[in-house]
């Protein structure tokens, strides 16, 4: 489906963890959805299947509300299920080449990479797109070693001929750093979810995008 299919640039990655309870958490995601976000990844690893199936189903019903994608992380089953437009794998996770053959071509499929040789790798594969990072130094990305920084992440978007989108610690202050390195997008956690205003941070991250694009131009 390549570019085509991956017609966002941000992309929303979620952690229920932020929000009292599963309300406030949906609320949070519709704010977003609500701020432009166009894209969405059920990132939930900790949930029984059930818990996350249900939430799921009412992931997917809220982002087709907003005419938005909706990815499940790892759980190719439960995107499946639920009728997401696809699945974000990690390192450990199922081969690309292997979740296509269930899935067929119409299912979008992201990859977690974080150096040349895991892009390179996704891409080779048949993924759609990947996330590269972590760019800047954080929490949810501790395990995955030090920050690449911006500069690797424009060696990758070079290089590799689907979209790359730069995750990992990038607040409004930055992106207009991380766009200049030539990526498609970026995926953000807490840089909006972690906001008291959702709605206002994603509109703002939009703004910052659209803007560091045009100059790009």
């Amino acid at each position: 489906m390549g570019e085509s299919g991956i017609d966002f640039k941000l992309y929303l990655i979620t952690d229920r963890k932020l929000f009292p309870d599963n309300d406030a958490f949906f609320a949070a995601i519709e704010g977003a959805l609500k701020g432009g976000v166009k894209a969405v990844q059920l990132r939930e690893k900790d949930l029984p299947t059930r818990e996350l199936l249900a939430m799921a189903y009412g992931m997917r019903e809220l982002t087709s509300e907003y005419r938005a994608k909706l990815f499940i992380n790892d759980r190719t089953d439960i995107a499946l299920c639920a009728g997401a437009d696809g699945v974000h794998l990690g390192q450990e996770s199922m081969p690309v080449y292997a979740v296509r053959k269930i899935a067929g071509d119409g299912f979008l499929l992201g990859v977690s990479t974080h150096n040349l040789k895991e892009a390179r790798l996704a891409e080779k594969e048949g993924a759609d797109f990947i996330t590269f990072g972590p760019l800047y130094q954080t929490p949810s990305k501790l395990k995955y070693g030090a920050p690449v920084g911006v500069e690797t992440l424009n060696k990758v978007a070079v290089e590799i001929g689907i979209p790359v989108f730069g995750i990992g610690g990038i607040k409004l202050e930055t992106i207009d750093a991380v766009m200049k390195s030539a990526p498609h997008g970026i995926a953000v956690i807490s840089g909006i979810l972690g906001e008291d205003d959702v709605k206002a941070a994603a509109e703002h991250y939009m703004k910052k995008i659209n803007t560091a694009i045009g100059d790009r131009r």
